[in-house]
């Protein structure tokens, strides 16, 4: 059968033919009675790509998104050194890559794959530890970050502020007074200094020194060096953080964990730059390519308000092809996302769908290549678990897809009373 390879140009096909993809599915034929599998589906993973992962609530688009983890680990040596993946885990569920996939073994072997568990290391926030270790939740290790880490920006959106009030205005003063690696306690001091309203003041110290219980701050913080290492899966579980303040935590994560690697990428791609001029290129990166999967990206970057994340995932989106960021997003509500995430994506995988407003979402971005609208491509797709349209423009086809069993154990399934 013909190789089905998806995400890669014209030239780069010419140039690598299947090197350096991986398969994450069958091609599905056919409608109806006649429906049956066919060629392998293979994802190119040398370039950075946005890639975007639809669906109604459980149709397998975080397992989907876990067969790519599975698939870059899988990798010869000679590719998968060169890259890493972060995955931000916002239901708690993707630590369950360290078991293998027993409960499906049969159907693995039909596929010609068997049970299998990955070396994937979890972080944890810094002040969750006891939470996870009551709950004897296994992970590898803790992450933090520095107060002097953040900016204005930051401390606004997560603290529910705004810039342009007196309370924004007082952080923005005061931050700007701060030199080096200063706490929590060091901005709380220099803002009883300040000559404000006190009514004010003592609002944002405490603020502030409620955001200590968040559990993600310390005077150390976690480096970006320690996760951003040739072919590690590292799995940033925050999934404890609940309330009315849980997204905004998360999304100040979210959006300092992606400034930290955009950096370090930006710095390294420039060296790497330098390196081929002269001729002396390295086959093995010091700072690998970056795949970030992101679960429940509506929250994250929504398309009717600004987060702590917002800025920096749509600089990643516009500009991290050059330093070699790839972005995969998970989202149940495509409505929900902002508009530059579905516009910018060179490949949208959609499982099934029955709100009308999604499915106009992805209307709204349907290319010239499709011969149909894109309800009727999603109606013919069979009614089974894990099949999906995957739309690349990179070859300007459309496929239907039936998604591959994953290897190692599935921890999303939802638990049954019986």
């Amino acid at each position: 059968m013909p190789e089905i390879r998806v995400g890669r140009d014209w030239d780069d096909l010419k140039k690598f033919g299947s090197k350096g993809t991986i398969i994450i599915g069958k091609n599905i034929v056919g409608t109806g009675a006649e429906t049956h599998l066919a060629s392998e589906i293979k994802f190119d993973v040398l370039r950075p790509h946005v890639i975007v992962v639809v669906g109604k609530r459980g149709s397998g688009k975080s397992y989907t998104s876990q067969v790519f983890a599975e698939e870059i680990y899988k990798l010869p040596e000679e590719v998968r050194r060169n890259l890493c993946v972060v995955s931000i885990d916002t239901q708690g569920i993707f630590w369950s890559m360290k078991y293998p996939n027993n409960k499906q073994r049969d159907l693995l072997y039909q596929w010609g794959l068997k049970p299998e568990k990955f070396s994937v290391f979890e972080y944890v926030p810094f002040g969750q530890k006891d939470k996870f270790d009551k709950m004897d939740v296994l992970y590898d290790k803790t992450f933090s970050f520095k107060p002097s880490e953040l900016t204005t920006s930051d401390w606004c959106y997560s603290l529910g502020l705004d810039e342009n009030e007196l309370e924004g205005i007082l952080l923005s003063k005061v931050l700007s007074k701060m030199k080096g690696n200063y706490s929590i306690e060091d901005i709380g001091a220099k803002i009883r200094e300040e000559s404000f309203d006190e009514k004010i003041k003592l609002k944002v110290e405490n603020m502030l020194l409620n955001a200590k219980n968040w559990g993600i701050f310390s005077e150390q913080g976690t480096n970006v060096y320690e996760f951003l290492k040739p072919g590690k899966i590292t799995i940033f579980d925050v999934s404890l953080f609940g309330g009315g303040v849980g997204w905004n935590v998360k999304s100040l994560i979210v959006g300092l964990l992606m400034k930290k690697i955009y950096e370090v990428r930006v710095l390294e791609r420039r060296k790497e730059e330098v390196s081929t001029i002269e001729e002396e290129e390295k086959k093995e990166r010091e700072i690998p390519l970056c795949w970030i999967i992101t679960d429940e990206a509506h929250n994250f970057i929504p398309s009717e308000r600004a987060t702590a994340s917002s800025d920096i995932i749509l600089t990643v989106i516009r500009q991290g092809r050059q330093p070699g960021i790839s972005q995969l997003f998970i989202t149940q509500m495509p409505d929900k996302l902002h508009s530059d995430v579905l516009s910018q994506a060179d490949l949208v995988i959609s499982h099934r769908l029955t709100s009308q407003r999604d499915i106009d979402a992805l209307k709204a971005i349907m290319q010239t290549y499709m011969l149909y609208s894109i309800e009727k491509y999603l109606d013919e797709l069979p009614k089974l678990k894990g099949v999906a349209l995957i739309l690349d423009d990179n070859s300007e086809r459309l496929y239907k897809i039936r998604v591959r069993p994953r290897q190692s154990w599935h921890g999303g399934e939802s638990p049954v009373a019986l």
